[in-house]
């Protein structure tokens, strides 16, 4: 069966990710499946609505398929790796440009690249389960699928803490960070779906949404009462970062403390960089050219082979990232990943 199940019934178009196995972790045949079917229904005016949900139950889409990606790179092939990451890049955008309502029901997990698919919806509808963010400093990478735009753009640096820890948001945590619009109660996603086939969008996702709960997310907290976040995440370097969370007193702060410093170093220092930049930049597509320039860089070095090891491979969880310290990663080597690499061009060339 295929990995994208593409279906039309009444005005709805429904996409539903099918490699539950893989908490629907996309691969860059999957990324051409959805962008052929977009831009095919964007034509069709019988088609009013598009719904994007994942099969199985553990989430609408787990990220990137990462495996596919090492593999890629371990073969000495960095240029195909950066092709599927462009190619998913105009899908993601296409997505934040859609000219009928996307709707994406964002059920379980949703990371990496399931938010690039979902964050950028018109609809964006999180549940009792959802949960949400952009892990890849885990694996020696940074926010990308425009995720460096949804989090510099959150309020009260609530995103930055999300991309330098890897942590997850919940349902209610997701809509204060502009990650989601809507909470639906799990039991009535059925009756939503089942309505988008025959009623305009707002409408019938207003008709099943409700107040979401106040849940804690996977810190242990909501993420939107810790008000110790903003205070330390506004500073513009990691140190500085770093320094405030183990002055503020407070035990949740010195422990996101030690947990950023198990990340890659580097991938740490270029997310700041990134989010910082993103923030100026004038739109998604100048976001998401910088983010291509970025993973162009980081495919490329080390942490990337050795997080996908320690974490998806050997699962030791134990990473010897290079250099070891944040301490040791200076500005100029953080800002080269900022620099053109030949042969990568730009997925949006006139976005400025």
């Amino acid at each position: 069966m295929s990995d994208v199940l593409l279906e039309v019934r009444g005005r709805l178009a429904h996409i539903t990710l099918n490699r539950p196995r893989a908490i629907n972790a996309l691969t860059h045949e999957m990324v051409t499946a959805i962008g052929d079917a977009l831009t095919t229904w964007a034509l069709d005016d019988s088609i009013t609505t598009i719904l994007l949900t994942g099969n199985g139950t553990r989430g609408l889409c787990a990220g990137g398929d990462v495996t596919q990606l090492h593999g890629r790179v371990a073969a000495d092939d960095v240029a195909s790796a950066v092709a599927f990451l462009r190619d998913e890049y105009l899908v993601n955008n296409m997505i934040a440009r859609y000219p009928k309502p996307f709707v994406a029901i964002m059920n379980g997990f949703v990371l990496g690249g399931g938010i690039g698919l979902s964050g950028h919806a018109s609809h964006r509808v999180v549940t009792n389960d959802s949960a949400l963010g952009m892990p890849e400093v885990s694996i020696g990478l940074t926010p990308d699928v425009g995720g460096s735009w949804l989090l510099s753009h959150a309020p009260r640096e609530l995103g930055t803490y999300l991309a330098l820890t890897a942590r997850t948001a919940s349902a209610s945590d997701a809509i204060e960070l502009g990650l989601a619009d809507s909470f639906v109660p799990s039991n009535r996603i059925a009756s939503l779906v089942a309505s988008l086939e025959e009623l305009p969008a707002d409408e019938a996702v207003a008709a099943v949404s409700a107040e979401p709960p106040r849940g804690a997310g996977a810190s242990g907290a909501s993420i939107s009462d810790a008000t110790w976040i903003e205070p330390a995440f506004a500073h513009d370097s990691v140190e500085e970062i770093l320094d405030a969370l183990a002055a503020s007193g407070v035990s949740a702060a010195t422990e996101t403390a030690a947990l950023i410093r198990t990340k890659s170093p580097t991938a740490v220092a270029v997310t700041l960089e990134s989010l910082r930049r993103a923030r100026e930049l004038p739109s998604l597509e100048a976001c998401l050219n910088q983010e291509l320039r970025i993973m162009a860089h980081a495919l490329a070095h080390p942490d990337f082979r050795e997080g996908v090891r320690a974490q998806v491979i050997d699962k030791d969880r134990t990473p010897r990232w290079a250099p070891a310290t944040l301490e040791q990663v200076s500005p100029a080597t953080a800002a080269s990943f900022f620099e053109a690499t030949d042969g990568v061009a730009a997925p949006f060339p006139t976005a400025r």
